[in-house]
């Protein structure tokens, strides 16, 4: 079976074994000069700014990722509840964005059919 994570609380044709405890990947990241720089220039002029946007996407992904190594070194074959949230680190001369990801271990098994009777 493939490790499983879900925003949801239960998994359809799963049932929560066993509740491991809250997982957690965080990860704080700087612009890069360039990205500072472009950035700084697409802010004067308005629209996304698509290396802010790169940086931002690439410090989901190590947190996501930094989260199922917590959640298997646990025990875990799934994490439930995923959520995410980020903040601002430092001021306007060191600025870095922190993002955590975090939800809650879990050890699934299938139902079967006797387990879904009353």
């Amino acid at each position: 079976m493939a490790f499983v994570v879900t925003t949801t609380f239960t998994i359809d044709g799963y049932r929560i074994k066993q509740y491991l405890g809250v997982v957690r990947g965080i990860i704080v990241r700087a612009p890069t000069i360039s990205q500072g720089f472009l950035g700084g220039l697409k802010s004067i002029v308005g629209g996304n700014i698509g290396s802010y946007t790169e940086m931002c996407e690439q410090a989901r992904q190590q947190a996501y990722t930094l989260l199922i190594d917590h959640a298997r070194a646990v025990g875990a074959n799934a994490v439930v509840g995923l959520r995410y949230d980020a903040s601002e680190i430092g001021g306007k001369s060191s600025s870095a964005t922190e993002v955590l990801c975090y939800g809650t271990a879990v050890l699934i098994e299938p139902e079967t059919a006797e387990a879904a009777r009353p």
